[in-house]
């Protein structure tokens, strides 16, 4: 079994699936959406309309690149207030044309420049967190990499969130917990062993609903066979969730933040 630091490195890994990749694999007929319609196309908020199993649903992921050029252009996955503004509207349009709403979580934080904070980063995080914990439509967050404090959250207030099995997610990542708890951010290893930031470890502690698995018995599951496990369960789920009464729903997600 991997140790938590061994799955730090296994999250950040740059051959990783990214959110635009599900979409390619998970969904049909995806539509990209552009613009926050207030500032800019902050490109490391990726989102739009795809169909799953002949269904419209909105899909909305934070997009990492593999290399320079790809994470220059999606600023290494850090998203701006602007990505997060565009990710309300896609969930409003969401709302009002009834379709669920699937978000796909990859990032280390939100990006923390004095642009972000001037243009008002906190407040679109929060106006995020508002408007989820209200939306009446079904909403799964799905971890997918890194899951990194409120710039992850703000895209994970759904009625489920899941992890794939080499996921993490955390109030901060394992170097700046050693940098504040010990002043010495090379003692992330240990860090990361303390802080229960894994995904076995966040289902254990009802943090997280699922886990995807991505290895069995110690053997690496085919690409192929994890989308296919990934996809029949989001259909079931967002068929169960879709059965309830909005007013159901929504008490079930309140409840659900709750218990916290």
């Amino acid at each position: 079994m991997s140790s938590a630091h061994e799955i730090v490195q296994l999250a950040r890994a740059k051959e990783r699936l990214t959110a635009l990749d599900y979409f390619e694999r998970l969904f049909d007929d995806y539509q990209e959406f552009h613009g926050d319609r207030l500032f800019a196309d902050d490109e490391a908020v990726v989102g739009g309309v795809a169909l799953l199993d002949d269904k419209p649903v909105t899909v909305i992921g934070i997009q990492k690149g593999r290399n320079l050029p790809e994470n220059l252009k999606r600023n290494f996955g850090s998203p701006h207030p602007e990505g997060y503004r565009k990710a309300l509207r896609l969930m409003k349009q969401a709302e009002k044309f009834k379709r669920p709403v699937i978000t796909f979580i990859n990032t280390a934080g939100a990006f923390c420049g004095i642009g972000a904070e001037e243009r008002g980063e906190g407040e679109a995080i929060a106006r995020n967190l508002l408007e989820m914990s209200d939306l009446k439509v079904p909403i799964i967050a799905i971890v997918i990499g890194e899951g990194g404090s409120g710039g992850a959250l703000a895209l994970g207030l759904g009625d489920e969130v899941w992890m794939m099995e080499h996921s993490i997610y955390a109030v901060l990542s394992p170097e700046g917990f050693a940098s504040i708890l010990w002043k010495d951010g090379s003692r992330a290893k240990e860090a990361a062993e303390l802080m229960k930031i894994t995904a076995k470890e966040l289902k254990e502690l009802n943090i997280v609903e699922r886990v995807i698995p991505e290895t069995f018995r110690g053997e690496k599951i085919a690409e192929a066979a994890i989308i296919k496990r990934l996809k029949d369960d989001l259909i079931r789920k967002l068929k169960e969730l879709s059965a309830k009464d909005v007013s159901e729903l929504l008490e079930a997600r309140y409840q659900r933040f709750r218990k916290y």
